[in-house]
């Protein structure tokens, strides 16, 4: 019988996803490790119980509208302690020119699956009185996003329903953490095809430390965690200037490929 409470983390194969797995295992926590590639998974998994870790791979596309239900059968009835909504991706480029079912999957991923996994785990939580549940978001939450447009618009939901979801629970045992992210070196430009966004020439922080700060946030039950001083700064500010001023700043540094 399992002795150690179970995070569940999508998008863990790579980026701050696999360094959110790690710092979860350091906690104390098994891990469910949520993604595509079963191979990569299993890397991640055999790394894991190499720390002391109970590692479950559960492979799954989540722009599949199955998939949050499927995943959560799998765990066969074991509880979630701790949901770590990690997965996600972007496009970059005009909205017009893009691709329909892409940018639909991009939605699928960052908000439905989102909402559908916490939808399944919390009820658990609630009855237990006790649970933790992370939402990657991002500082694009703050922002209009020209060029990267429906991503942006993604995590403005991420955010959103992190915020209300929190104010809900209060008082119950189950906390929600927003972790919103600046520029973060994980692979997530290329993926993006957002090489020319000038949002990743400098202050780019390491994919290790922002899983640790997000971590630490959700076990000390945190609304919001924003990595490094500049992107505080941003988000603040973010909340008193007109968006189209903000739109047209963000535009600046996403110029046309």
């Amino acid at each position: 019988m399992a002795t150690r409470p179970l995070a569940l983390v999508t998008g863990a194969s790579g980026g701050i996803g696999l360094e959110l797995a790690r710092e979860a295992v350091a906690a104390g926590y098994d891990v469910a490790l949520v993604a595509r590639g079963a191979g990569k998974l299993a890397e991640v998994a055999a790394e894991l119980r190499g720390r002391r870790g109970e590692a479950l791979v559960v492979a799954a596309d989540l722009a599949d509208p199955a998939a949050p239900r499927a995943v959560v059968e799998r765990l066969a009835g074991r509880p979630v302690d701790l949901l770590v909504n990690n997965a996600g991706f972007a496009t970059y480029g005009r909205f017009a020119e893009l691709d329909l079912e892409r940018e639909l999957s991009m939605i699928a991923v960052n908000i439905a699956a989102l909402t559908a996994l916490t939808r399944l785990c919390l009820p658990g939580m609630l009855e237990r009185g006790s649970g933790r549940i992370l939402n990657v978001a991002s500082t694009a939450a703050f922002f209009p996003g020209p060029r990267m447009t429906v991503y942006y618009a993604t995590k403005h939901y991420v955010l959103a329903f992190s915020d209300g979801l929190a104010a809900e629970l209060a008082g119950s045992g189950v906390t929600v953490t927003t972790l919103a992210p600046g520029a973060t070196a994980s692979g997530f430009q290329a993926r993006a095809g957002a090489e020319s966004s000038h949002l990743f020439e400098r202050h780019v922080l390491d994919a290790a430390s922002v899983a640790r700060a997000g971590l630490a946030g959700a076990l000390a039950g945190k609304r919001l965690v924003v990595p490094g001083l500049r992107n505080r700064l941003q988000t603040q500010a973010a909340r008193f200037l007109p968006y189209r001023l903000l739109a047209a700043a963000v535009g600046r540094t996403q110029p046309p490929r």
